[in-house]
């Protein structure tokens, strides 16, 4: 199968209309799929549109559309799981490997002290880590990580080897901040879900791996956050781009890894 041949499919639910006029963001998802393919993706994402812990939707758009461009393969991010007994802890361990990936702690603060108006958020802030400020210009919108994916039996093959639970939260997850931190321009990234029944939370970026953490919220919280932190850029538009349009692929060979600290 040629890569012109591969499709990107991508669902967005949610409740009380769409997204773009008011609607409460329920799931979304990506993936990649050839022809033969596209109803089971269909299939996938309607049934994890459908039974998303955030509630039922009551508006659901899933496109698919073929792929132009040249797909890219990349390597997962390595992971590694921090284990912490409170939010205070685990946000402590995020700052720290935020520093210790190259963002200042002064930039730290100053991102974190804005997600209080990013209740509902649907893609990612992009901050400077010179200045602090937002360089996105896509208000409550964001930046949505797109044209992406990791077949099941080569990560199953990697969970496996790794004892990683073999969930598509872990898989999606690591897709998109290996995919993130490829890019010259990224430092690091911070996420965590706005699904109110899951805690766990990271930091990535190229130098640290994938650094799973815990516990970053209480359950029950349906606020999430998603930050992109960036060297200053001459073409923001460009790494949206890459964001949004560079098809990738995820690929793992046992022999191609390392070790994290």
């Amino acid at each position: 199968m040629q890569e012109n041949n591969f499709y990107s499919v991508r669902m967005r639910a949610s409740k009380g209309g769409s997204h773009g006029y008011g609607g409460k963001h329920i799931s979304g998802g990506e993936l990649l799929s050839t022809n033969s393919d596209l109803q089971q993706a269909v299939n996938v994402l309607l049934k994890k549109g459908l039974t998303h812990s955030r509630g039922k939707p009551d508006y659901m758009q899933i496109q698919f559309e073929l792929l132009n461009e040249q797909i890219k393969r990349l390597k997962p991010l390595n992971v590694k799981t921090n284990i912490v007994e409170t939010v205070e802890n685990g946000r402590e361990l995020a700052c720290f490997l935020l520093e210790k990936a190259g963002v200042p702690k002064r930039i730290i603060d100053k991102a974190l002290g804005q997600l209080t108006n990013c209740f509902g958020f649907r893609g990612a802030m992009l901050i400077d880590i010179y200045s602090g400020k937002r360089i996105d210009e896509r208000n409550a919108k964001g930046v949505r990580v797109s044209r992406m994916d990791w077949l099941d039996n080569n990560f199953k093959k990697w969970a496996t080897h790794y004892q990683f639970p073999q969930n598509s939260r872990l898989k999606e997850a690591l897709v998109l901040a290996s995919k993130v931190s490829e890019h010259h321009a990224t430092v690091a990234e911070l996420c965590w879900s706005d699904d109110p029944d899951y805690i766990t939370g990271y930091v990535a970026s190229k130098n640290i791996g994938y650094q799973r953490i815990t516990k970053l919220k209480e359950y029950g919280d349906e606020q999430g956050c998603r930050i992109f932190f960036v060297n200053k850029l001459e073409d923001v538009n460009s790494y949206i781009n890459y964001l949004e349009k560079q098809p990738v692929f995820i690929e793992w060979e046992e022999e191609n890894d390392t070790e994290i600290d």
